[in-house]
């Protein structure tokens, strides 16, 4: 593999003391994405570290944590990059095993181990679930709690406190998840003795479900959106799939990323598409235009990958892009254009999607099952974003009404 990377320094890498582990960070890195050049820039950055006096590195042997990210810690114009290919390879060797952790013995940060464990084992959350909840965890430890104070002191006022400065950060939608996150936490805290009980009670934001119409562009924006995307490298091809799936067929990031090349019937003509909210599995038709939209995006901008995803990451490692990684597209497309969309999100595609079929008379049954909705009340909410449909419905002001009115004033 290493000469393969390096035949003209093939040598160099041969004779390191750490030419066994290049070796193996070489077929890992590969198997992970990443493209030549990238790969060989982190083996030759791991190889300078790891090789540079005063490390107590062997060969062989498991290698320290806290020795491996202070080795990876330069000065200069390479700082970055170096500490990117430390974290790298700290992720190669704990893949193998190879890693030794050092936890840290301070109580907070034992405290935050234990209450992860919790989400995990008694509260059985997901990987990202926890993830959400421990950083507004650490936030909270990092801004609510005074460097000074115990947690066995904390009282109610530094919890407001702490939700006053995050309301000032986010919407209500999102504050309601913060005053949850925290709300749990201190409830765990309560019940192991770390905090008074009682903290957990907590007024959380409120929202009202339809207080405000979805956002959905105009048509004629959205397919100047699609024409402001040049179409001649692979990161065009594959932007403008992405967008086009969105707003012609009206499907969520979420469901973008899950698509794989066998979700194409290329023979029919068919996108099975994995629904999110409904856990269904929906069939849609596609026209010919964007079947041949799909195949020249394989053949010219889908990267040659094993992988059976349809979508990757155009940067090194090339691995199947997330659903934030379709927001990504379509908030840079939407800079990149120049077109008046600012405060616009990648749903506002697929809310356009919903209002160019109810304008063409097709039933809000239709709509909900292409959109994946689990109830019409979900998909009636389009309704209100038709205007012209609103006025025809109105009743006629009284003429009385208006006599009335007029004699007041």
């Amino acid at each position: 593999m290493l000469q393969a990377l390096f035949p003209r320094d093939f040598w160099l890498y041969a004779g390191s003391r750490f030419s066994a582990e290049l070796e193996e960070f070489a077929g890992w890195l590969q198997e992970h994405g990443h493209l030549r050049h990238p790969l060989r820039l982190h083996l030759h950055r791991a190889k300078q570290v790891l090789e540079r006096p005063g490390h107590a590195f062997q060969s062989g042997t498991a290698f320290n944590e806290q020795a491996l990210q202070e080795a990876f810690r330069v000065s200069g114009a390479g700082a970055y990059l170096t500490s990117c290919t430390g974290r790298i390879f700290s992720g190669f060797l704990a893949s193998r095993g190879r890693l030794e952790t050092v936890q840290s013995d301070k109580p907070l940060d034992i405290l935050y181990r234990r209450y992860d464990e919790h989400l995990r084992d008694v509260r059985g959350f997901a990987r990202q679930t926890r993830f959400h909840h421990t950083s507004t965890v650490k936030d909270f430890l990092a801004r609510g709690l005074h460097p000074e104070r115990k947690l066995s002191l904390l009282v109610a006022d530094d919890v407001e406190v702490y939700v006053q400065l995050k309301s000032r950060e986010n919407k209500r939608q999102s504050l309601q998840h913060v005053v949850a996150h925290l709300r749990a936490f201190l409830r765990f805290c309560g019940d192991q003795g770390e905090a008074p009980r009682g903290l957990s009670v907590i007024d959380t934001a409120r929202t009202y479900r339809g207080e405000l119409p979805p956002r959905a562009l105009d048509w004629t924006l959205v397919r100047r959106l699609l024409a402001s995307i040049p179409r001649r490298h692979a990161r065009d091809w594959r932007d403008y799939a992405i967008l086009h799936l969105m707003a012609f067929y009206g499907l969520r990031p979420s469901e973008v990323a899950s698509l794989k090349v066998s979700s194409i019937d290329w023979e029919n003509g068919i996108l099975s598409v994995d629904q999110s909210k409904t856990r269904s599995r929906l069939a849609l038709p596609l026209t010919q235009r964007t079947l041949r939209l799909l195949q020249r995006y394989v053949a010219l901008g889908r990267p040659a990958s094993n992988l059976p995803a349809l979508f990757f990451r155009v940067r090194s490692p090339i691995t199947p892009i997330k659903h934030y990684g379709v927001i990504e597209v379509f908030q840079y497309r939407a800079r990149q254009s120049g077109l008046p969309l600012d405060g616009a999100s990648s749903y506002a595609l697929r809310h356009a999607f919903a209002m160019r079929l109810l304008q063409r008379g097709v039933g809000i049954k239709a709509i909900g099952d292409l959109l994946g909705h689990r109830s019409l009340e979900a998909t009636s909410v389009y309704l209100r974003l038709d205007v012209d449909m609103l006025r025809v419905v109105g009743l006629p002001v009284p003429a009385a009404a208006l006599v009335g009115s007029a004699a007041h004033v």
